[in-house]
């Protein structure tokens, strides 16, 4: 008597779609919004002067050649605009989760949600900027002379004599130093800043969020430290690391439980980095920072081996297999090669 087979379904644990709305909800706890709904963005813009682009109709002529007969033929077709094609996009995509979610099948005549139906002053635009950000403190550039550096002040310190020998080392004029134009940089924060913005009545921008900052809109103050990220993100970061720990070319180390660490260690730094605006691809961005760690602790690892095979190989032991099987007697440098 044969048994009956089930098959059963693959579940995917991590998506780009998932990873992308747990990214969203961790980034709005450092923001402040005038209303809640404002949170969610259906476009990104680098400068306000593309909002009227994205509010016009594009005509596009496109030629269509037919597969049976070759011929071809000039259509001309238009486009309703990009920033109501957005949030209609977006609001499509939630009403069918909803639906799922009640365990409906998304039906399209009733899911779909209609570009006539958006409105201008509807569209929430995501601005990319860094012009509520606070500048950093002024620091002064390298001062070089020869091909040597010679030394480097790290603030701008408006009494010379607090620097006493130190001064000395510099070798350098401190006020034709600190006349040197130097780049304008920002308070370093944890994920690129941003603004959103909304039409009024007369299709003015007016601004109804800001990320990095708490209290009023107008009034409050800048703030980088007062969110944090959502408990499922830190799931998928750790089920990241645990899954790549498991591959081929990475499990067959010792070192595995510090490779993983590290890499959890990193993703809660750069985890929140990930820019919506330039790729929509989180995974690959979260693996390549997990490979990168891995990297980092297999270089430290290989490097303390080398040096320990060195010293017992100077008071006449025998190193490690690894050595032994490379023909022995062969030092390792600093820069990672082998003399």
């Amino acid at each position: 008597m044969s048994s009956l087979i089930v098959p059963t379904k693959k579940i995917n644990y991590l998506n780009n779609k998932d990873i992308l709305k747990e990214i969203h909800k961790s980034k709005t706890t450092y923001c402040i919004f005038t209303k809640p709904e404002y949170a969610d963005y259906d476009i990104i813009i680098r400068d306000l002067a593309d909002i009227p682009g994205l509010l016009k109709e594009k005509t596009e002529t496109r030629i269509i050649v037919d597969e049976d007969t070759g011929e071809s033929e000039s259509v001309t077709a238009t486009f309703p605009p990009e920033a109501l094609a957005a949030r209609a996009t977006r609001l499509t995509r939630i009403s069918q989760e909803l639906e799922l979610m009640a365990g409906k099948k998304p039906r399209n005549e009733l899911a779909v949600v209609s570009v006539d139906s958006i409105k201008p002053q509807d569209v929430i635009f995501r601005l990319m900027t860094w012009n509520h950000i606070p500048l950093a403190a002024p620091t002064v550039p390298k001062i070089i002379k020869g091909n040597k550096v010679k030394g480097k002040v790290e603030s701008v310190i408006d009494d010379p004599e607090i620097f006493d020998d130190g001064l000395g080392e510099l070798d350098v004029d401190l006020p034709a130093a600190l006349a040197t134009p130097t780049p304008k940089k920002y308070v370093k924060v944890n994920f690129p800043s941003f603004q959103h913005y909304k039409l009024d009545d007369n299709l003015v921008p007016q601004l109804v969020g800001k990320s990095h900052w708490q209290g009023d809109i107008n009034t409050g103050e800048f703030c980088r430290t007062h969110g944090q990220i959502t408990n499922k993100l830190a799931t998928m970061y750790m089920k990241l690391c645990e899954r790549y720990v498991t591959r081929s070319n990475w499990r067959g180390y010792s070192y595995r439980d510090e490779m993983q660490a590290q890499a959890i260690l990193q993703l809660t730094q750069v985890g929140l980095q990930f820019d919506e605006s330039k790729s929509q691809n989180p995974f690959a961005y979260y693996t390549s920072a997990i490979t990168n760690s891995f990297t980092r602790i297999l270089n430290i690892e290989k490097q303390n081996q080398n040096i320990r095979d060195d010293i017992l190989e100077m008071n006449s032991l025998n190193p490690s297999y690894t050595r032994q099987g490379m023909g022995g007697n062969q030092s390792y440098d600093s820069t990672g090669d082998y003399d």
